[in-house]
């Protein structure tokens, strides 16, 4: 039985927790390019945690430029198991307001200018999204933020834009009429990744703004987003330390999503005929099956 080993990508503060033990910053390098930036690796509870800043600290990587493929492999070779993402998130629902929390549990990814998957020319797999989150962790965030002073939203649909910019209004009141709940920038191929990867992965999404389409509420920009942030970064710290005591109190057994072997059937390159080169930047993603 696999132990828990929790990995959590979000904001460069979120490391910032009372109580990690052994903290130490860490490069850990992948076949895949420079990960966003080195992971905080430490212990809480006794259980192991490892936080990657998704932007770097000092925030100087934008969504488009991110080295999705990088940040889940590194997070991979440490060994996670879980991971939590945290992620500022503008609402397109009335009842979705700033400084709620929603529990994504589906995505609609319009991203265009990003690498979305380990496998390709060489290697050629296809998994299953249908339920890009997984059930267990995303109940786990869910009642790890109810004990504290915040309202949880469970369940909502993410439009991931592919960004640096914002919505048109036009676009913002599509996403709407599409019935999405909230949008941003930076889930995806995040989740895809984690799920050829074989981990288990949940998002947090922290509502920030109303996006542009609310009448009576000031259109996004930077400076409302950042000082919602600010104020809900106490709650997030908060909410994973509730997360790492729950994980005390559990076994950590498979998924009944079978996320952990996510890729048995999802391999369709015969032995013979896959990419050496691309076989051996699979190693950690994809060596379960591969060996």
């Amino acid at each position: 039985m696999k132990k828990w080993i929790l990995g959590v990508i979000g904001g460069s503060g979120l490391y910032e927790i009372d109580g990690v033990e052994n903290g130490r910053w860490e490069r850990i390098e992948s076949p895949w390019g420079p990960a966003s930036d080195e992971v905080y690796r430490g212990t809480l509870n006794g259980i192991d945690i490892v936080f990657l800043p998704r932007h770097g600290r000092g925030h100087n990587i934008s969504p488009t430029h991110l080295n999705f493929r990088a940040n889940i492999d590194v997070l991979k070779r440490c060994g996670v198991t879980d991971i939590l993402s945290l992620s500022a998130v503008g609402s397109l629902r009335e009842d979705y307001k700033p400084g709620d929390f929603v529990m994504v549990d589906q995505f609609i990814d319009r991203t265009f200018a990003r690498e979305k998957s380990f496998f390709g020319q060489g290697v050629v797999a296809h998994v299953s999204m249908a339920h890009p989150v997984c059930e267990r962790l995303a109940h786990m965030a869910a009642d790890a933020a109810d004990l504290l002073d915040v309202t949880v939203h469970r369940g909502g649909t993410y439009l991931v834009m592919e960004g640096p910019q914002f919505s048109t209004l036009a676009e913002s009141k599509l996403y709407r009429q599409w019935g999405c709940d909230v949008i941003g920038m930076t889930n995806m191929p995040e989740a895809k990744l984690a799920r050829e990867a074989e981990m288990s992965y949940a998002t947090i999404g922290m509502v920030t703004d109303y996006d542009c389409w609310h009448e009576e509420e000031d259109n996004v920009s930077v400076t409302n987003v950042l000082e919602v942030l600010k104020g809900n970064a106490d709650l997030a710290r908060a909410t994973v330390k509730n997360i790492v005591e729950a994980m005390t109190k559990m076994d950590r057994r498979p998924t009944d999503q079978g996320i952990e072997t996510g890729l048995d059937f999802a391999l369709i390159t015969p032995p013979e005929a896959r990419d050496s080169k691309l076989l051996n930047k699979l190693d950690a993603v994809a060596g379960r099956v591969l060996k």
